[in-house]
């Protein structure tokens, strides 16, 4: 009997085991399956977001070519924009805060009319598109700040007239393209010099600047207007000054320190991580085009050993879109001693709220996850090089393109991330998006600079070089001081030693 009963324990343990085992099966069997629909789902969800992602990058190449065919004429150039920047992209739609008329898409604070696309502050006309704090007129582009008038292109910070495109900052009339800083006249696209501003010569070609000007340059007597906390937002520094004068002044800025720079670079190696605006790609008609790309401009202004150029056209950060910088940053090679990662612009093209993410999870695939794991990478992999993030410069397409998708966020947005991690990492930031130089919502940016809304042309380039050359420049003075503070307080701790043990 009692065989019988250990062979029945045996029997039932063994069907116990395969009825667990089939259990078992059955179980991972169907984990096995709902792991694979997951991911069967993902990919799916992810095929959708890359297919809507092409269609918007499509759709950015069309507007490029929209504002590149409208640069030839600014005043309808500034009125396409104005209407981008409105909301109202190809409306007619009609504003008025008080007894006025608008015939085409303007606001007006006063009793007066509009009939092109103006600001009215005051009691006056705007015949074109302009903005007019003052009593008087405005018939073409311009921006009327006293008694006067306007019938170019201009700014005007007293009574005075411009009759062509300048800035005007007392008594007088500036006939051409100059600046003004006195009573008189500018009749020709010059400084005292005769020659461009900052370099730039009257046919186009730059000047390199050679540190002659600093005492002497015509901006030192009005250096003050721009004496500003560097903290401040694009918002701000808009209400202060075009991206037009920002950008000269800083440029200006830029060159002087680049001319006072003592600072050995030859044998440093450079690596600029980035999308078509670091390859420069828009050229790439042009025969040896990336010998204007801002790195090999950097190259020529810091006199680097070497500057690679990792800029793929439409590549983005995270993984929702194409060439992620966070999958391609290992080819920075291993003994470069200075990193720039600039990017963003792409991913403002292509990012919803989910591609977005946020910094409290972090999750892959998203802009905060996958910018995350960016700052890190490099941290691990690369604990000698110095590392620069650069903000995307805002530009008028991201406008643009949210007007027809409402899924899209706006770039400020993705700034602020860039920055809040940079911090975390202990990253030097280049903030182009705060800083409003080479701001594409700015008419004369786009003639000048930015002929298709996003991408530079040779001059761009050139300032953005220098941009990058003078922040890198000032980085390294940083870190100079902060060794010598060290060594200093080093110096005086070992002297209090010293005189402690002479003491005892």
């Amino acid at each position: 009997m009692k065989r019988i009963n250990e062979i029945l324990l045996v029997v039932i343990f063994i069907m116990t085991a395969v009825l667990a085992a089939a259990v078992g099966l059955k179980a991972y069997d169907i984990y096995d399956t709902d792991r694979r629909l997951a991911r069967e789902q993902e990919e799916m969800e992810l095929a959708q977001v890359f297919a809507r992602n092409e269609e918007a990058q499509s759709r950015v190449q069309e507007m490029q070519a929209e504002i590149m065919e409208l640069t030839e004429d600014k005043e309808e150039l500034e009125r396409f924009i104005a209407q981008i920047q409105s909301g109202e992209m190809g409306a007619a739609d009609e504003s008025m805060s008080e007894d006025g008329t608008i015939s085409g898409n303007g606001v007006l604070f006063g009793d007066e009319t509009i009939s092109g696309n103006g600001i009215v502050t005051g009691d006056g006309t705007v015949s074109g598109n302009g903005m007019l704090l003052g009593d008087g007129t405005v018939s073409g582009n311009g921006m009327l700040l006293g008694d006067g008038t306007v019938s170019g292109n201009g700014i005007i910070l007293g009574d005075g007239t411009v009759s062509g495109n300048g800035i005007f900052m007392g008594d007088g009339t500036v006939s051409g393209n100059g600046i003004f800083v006195g009573d008189g006249t500018v009749s020709g696209n010059a400084t005292i010099s005769g020659n461009g501003i900052f370099g730039f010569t009257n046919d186009g070609e730059i000047n390199y600047y050679d540190g002659t000007m600093t005492e002497s340059s015509i901006f030192d007597a009005w250096r003050t207007i721009y004496e500003q906390p560097d903290n401040m937002t694009l918002e701000e520094r808009r209400m202060l000054r075009t991206s037009l004068e920002e950008t000269l002044e800083v440029n200006q800025s830029d060159r002087e320190r680049i001319a006072e720079n003592r600072r050995d670079f030859s044998g440093m190696k450079i690596a600029c991580l980035g999308d078509s605006i670091t390859a420069a790609a828009n050229l790439e008609n042009e025969e040896n085009y990336q010998q204007y790309s801002y790195p090999a401009r950097l190259k020529e202004l810091l006199g680097a050993e070497e500057v690679y150029n990792l800029g793929i056209g439409g590549s983005s950060i995270g993984r929702y879109w194409s060439d992620a910088y966070v999958d391609r940053y290992q080819n920075i090679p291993a003994d470069t001693d200075i990193i720039i990662v600039m990017g963003g612009t792409n991913d403002g093209f292509c990012v919803s709220d989910k591609e977005f993410g946020n910094l409290e999870e972090r999750a892959g695939r998203t802009f905060c996850g996958d910018l995350d794991e960016l700052m890190r990478g490099l941290r691990d992999n690369y604990p000698n090089a110095e590392i620069f993030f650069v903000t995307p410069l805002p530009n008028i397409l991201q406008d643009y393109l949210m007007n027809e998708r409402d899924y899209l966020l706006p770039q400020q947005n993705f700034v602020n991330v860039i920055l809040t991690l940079a911090k975390e990492y202990d990253y030097t930031v280049i903030d182009l998006y705060n800083s409003n130089i080479l701001d594409s919502h700015d008419v004369n940016i786009v003639a000048d600079y930015v002929p298709d809304g996003v991408h530079a042309n040779h001059d761009g380039y050139q300032i953005m070089a220098e941009h990058f050359a003078s922040e890198i420049i000032q980085r390294y003075d940083q870190i100079d001081e902060e060794q010598a503070a060290v060594s200093v307080s080093g110096n005086a701790l070992q002297n209090h030693s010293l005189f402690q043990n002479h003491a005892e």
